[in-house]
């Protein structure tokens, strides 16, 4: 395989923890979800983990030979994005990004149970978030990252994700 740093950001709902499970099945890299490095896992609640802490924990993935990274986040990753091989940009269409937050939020609620983060609240401020992300968000990442045009990839879905990779 061509790339061993993969970094993938994206809207919410995007897919970009699926195209990363899925990667690090069919190539073997680890994949690394940073919510789970943005969010203090210790909270019952949404809760930000301290600068230190975040940058702590990046620190060791990026330390390594080989990782996937993906996320929605772009200011406290020029490291990140520096190291990748590749940048791949998920931008499937709005309505379904929306669709996957609903479906996603109902799995947490009534199927895991135990997802205590997930209220709906948080659903509806994601949900009002993600309909106006591409038209914000995804100019200000795309505007911080330009300076690695090179290696940055439009990716629509999975399909998509596998042919650039293997390309």
């Amino acid at each position: 395989m061509l790339y061993r740093k993969i970094h993938i950001v994206g809207g919410p709902g995007s897919g970009k923890t699926y195209c990363a499970k899925k990667l690090e099945t069919n190539t073997g890299l680890k994949s690394y979800d940073l919510d789970r490095v943005f969010w203090d896992q210790s909270k019952s609640t949404y809760v930000r983990a301290s600068e230190n802490l975040r940058s702590e924990k990046l620190e060791k993935i990026l330390a390594k030979d080989s990782w996937i990274v993906e996320g929605v986040y772009y200011k406290w990753l020029e490291k990140s994005f520096d190291d990748a091989d590749i940048i791949i940009i998920l931008n499937p269409p709005v309505y379904l990004r929306q669709w996957r937050i609903f479906k996603r939020f109902l799995y947490r609620k009534f199927i895991l149970l135990d997802f205590k983060k997930e209220t709906f609240a948080s659903f509806m401020e994601m949900f009002w978030w993600n309909q106006k992300f591409d038209k914000d968000n995804m100019i200000r990442i795309q505007s911080f990252i330009s300076d690695y045009q090179q290696k940055i990839v439009f990716c629509k879905n999975y399909q998509e994700v596998v042919r650039v990779v293997n390309a």
